[in-house]
């Protein structure tokens, strides 16, 4: 089942309110978007499935248009999350990363196809800046009566996020367009990337974001953790404790994946000679993605349960019926 924002916002508070983590994995192929569906659906785990600008202008979705890229995004994830395998999983769509002067129009196409929940990517952009995009999101989403779910981030990357950045803000958004805001990513000493030193990550930081942030809502507020590749269970776990109910993850992902098509290329460099028998069908993509798959599926499933999802998706369907 894809979330709505209405839902979107319903599993957020979820999860800050039963203290467990939704994964969000940047996935940049088709392939990828079913293993990590296959992955929740054994784990019966809710899942966010993000995407970034790279991703929707990808040669796999947009080909260098990225509102061709939600489209085509979108329509493969209602297909999926609406069919008999997955429809009891709970998906997110979530835009994740997207910046640039095209970064409102983007965002808005995301809005009007129903986009579960947005985020934009403000590590360019000063706070006034920051607080004006998501202030304009707001004022499009009611010009037009869609409804929307957002993710405010600050300077992730920038080490441990001043308290008062959460007031300046989060607590400016909140108050000129109340009820949007669902997550809060400050930085809380982790970066972007893989092979960053992580010993300045900083449950304590989440813990006091999360408080400051719901106080500021009147609601629960779940921590985006972002540039969680690298963070081990115990560090994602703490986190968790803290009040991160989302986890972004991408880079690690990506050397997952590369990982194993390496491998089995290098394996069956034999079969993807011209004139061996078994040549068509080692060379064929599902030989591939399901040698690739046989391998990430797993690492999701560990990321999933390291993170407390496990078993969510059955609790969070029942809150759903008992709020309808």
């Amino acid at each position: 089942m894809l979330l709505t924002p209405q839902q979107a916002r319903a599993l957020y508070e979820h999860a800050a309110q039963h203290r467990y983590a939704v994964l969000a994995v940047n996935a940049d192929s088709p392939t990828a978007v079913v293993d990590c569906l296959m992955a929740a659906q054994v784990c019966d785990a809710p899942i966010i499935i993000e995407t970034s600008l790279w991703q929707l202008t990808a040669h796999s979705f947009g080909a260098g248009d990225p509102m061709l890229g939600i489209d085509l995004y979108l329509a493969q994830l209602r297909a999926l999350a609406a069919s008999e395998r997955f429809r009891d999983v709970p998906v997110v769509y979530h835009t994740d990363h997207i910046k640039g002067s095209a970064t409102v129009h983007i965002l808005t196409h995301a809005m009007r196809r129903k986009a579960s929940s947005l985020s934009l990517d403000s590590s360019a952009m000063s706070a006034e800046e920051n607080i004006a995009t998501m202030i304009r999101l707001g004022e499009i989403a009611m010009q037009e009566g869609l409804s929307l779910t957002l993710e405010m981030e600050a300077g992730v990357d920038d080490g441990i996020t001043p308290l008062e950045e959460t007031r300046t803000l989060f607590g400016r958004v909140e108050q000129r367009m109340p009820g949007h805001l669902a997550l809060w990513a400050p930085g809380v000493g982790t970066k972007h990337g893989l092979g960053n030193a992580l010993d300045g990550f900083s449950p304590a930081a989440i813990r006091a974001h999360q408080e400051l942030a719901s106080e500021l809502a009147g609601r629960p507020i779940g921590i985006a953790l972002h540039g969680s590749s690298g963070l081990n269970v115990n560090q994602l776990q703490d986190g968790v404790a803290a009040g991160v109910v989302k986890v972004n993850w991408s880079s690690e992902s990506l050397l997952i994946r590369s990982a194993a098509a390496a491998a089995y290329f290098d394996g069956n460099r034999e079969r993807l000679e011209p004139k061996h028998p078994d040549f068509k069908i080692s060379a064929m993509d599902d030989g591939l993605q399901r040698s690739i798959s046989s391998v990430y599926v797993p690492k999701v499933k560990a990321r999933i349960e390291a993170l407390g999802g496990g078993g969510r998706a059955s609790d969070f369907r029942q809150n759903l019926d008992s709020l309808s």
